[in-house]
This record gives structure tokens, C-alpha cells and sequence, in this order.
């Protein structure tokens, strides 16, 4: 998950799911590298997808996951602060 493009990847499918051609244009990069972030998210158990015609449909299954970020963040502000306090000692 600690890939910038696997984080986005989970961003964007909390909010709605996407199809491989919508997150190759939002992230600018090659289908096949967009491919095998979905694959490895998949194989974890993070994401699930749906055929549909020609279309594979993406979507979160383990919207925990969500709450996971928010606690690393709340982690990475407290160091901040604390480094912050430190510094003006």
C-alpha cells in the first residue's frame, strides 16, 4: 500500500469506483503499470472488481483501511508538533 500510486488508487475508490481507463487518465500513467497496482490491491484483499461488457469496475471492499491513513496521519502531526515544541526550546 506504501506506493503514492496504490495510496491515490485507494483514495479515489472510496469516493466512487473506476475502471481502468479513468485512473490510467487521472494518474498519467501506463495501463500496464495501473494494471499490476490494481492486481497486487486485489491480491491483498483491498479492492474487488466487476466485469461489465468490456469494463472492469474497481471498488474499495475494506473501507477500513480509510481509518488507517487517518491514524498515520494523526501520528506524523503529533511528531511534527512535538519537533516544533523542541525546536523553540
Amino acid at each position: 500500500m506504501a506506493h503514492p500510486t496504490r495510496l491515490f488508487i485507494i483514495e479515489e475508490l472510496a469516493k466512487k469506483e473506476r475502471n481502468v481507463s479513468e485512473l490510467t487518465a487521472m494518474i498519467g500513467a501506463d495501463v500496464s503499470t495501473i494494471s499490476k497496482h490494481l492486481s497486487l490491491l486485489r491480491s491483498e484483499g483491498i479492492i474487488t472488481d466487476e466485469k461489465r461488457g468490456t469494463n472492469v469496475y474497481y471498488h474499495l471492499k475494506c473501507p477500513c483501511v480509510l481509518n488507517f491513513y487517518e491514524c498515520v496521519e494523526g501520528v506524523i502531526k503529533k511528531k511534527l508538533e512535538e519537533n516544533t515544541e523542541l525546536q523553540s526550546i
